[in-house]
């Protein structure tokens, strides 16, 4: 069973950065994507971003594209999401997950929430 745990998230004001981080464990993620999709209560989740294991190749959502990168180590097994030039509407609740389909995740993890004031 793969288990990812978030950290990183937190109040910041417009136009500053955050980095996330998701650490995964307990299986290989070679085959796998590992992205971010986040959450505001009472709305559906959206896609954030993702990132290849084996590939390296990173994909976005249009509105992040520019402001957000995603990386991994290989040898900590844990990818971060930078976030930049954030916006108030960036605020949501901000999930890893991880599979072989990177629109449609099987495993996640337990959210960390991003709060953006203007």
């Amino acid at each position: 069973q793969l288990r990812l745990v978030e950290s990183g998230g937190g109040s910041v004001q417009a136009g500053g950065s955050l980095r996330l981080s998701c650490a995964a464990s307990g299986k290989t993620l070679r085959e796998y994507f590992v992205g971010w999709f986040r959450q505001v209560r009472g709305k559906e989740r959206e896609f954030v971003g993702t990132i290849g294991w084996s590939s390296g190749n990173t994909y976005y959502a249009d509105s992040v594209k520019g402001r957000f990168s995603i990386a991994k180590d290989n040898a900590k097994t844990t990818v971060y999401l930078q976030m930049n030039s954030l916006k108030p509407e960036d605020t949501a609740l901000y999930y890893c997950a991880a599979g072989a389909n990177a629109y449609y995740p099987d495993y996640w993890g337990q959210g960390t929430q991003v709060t953006v004031s203007s």
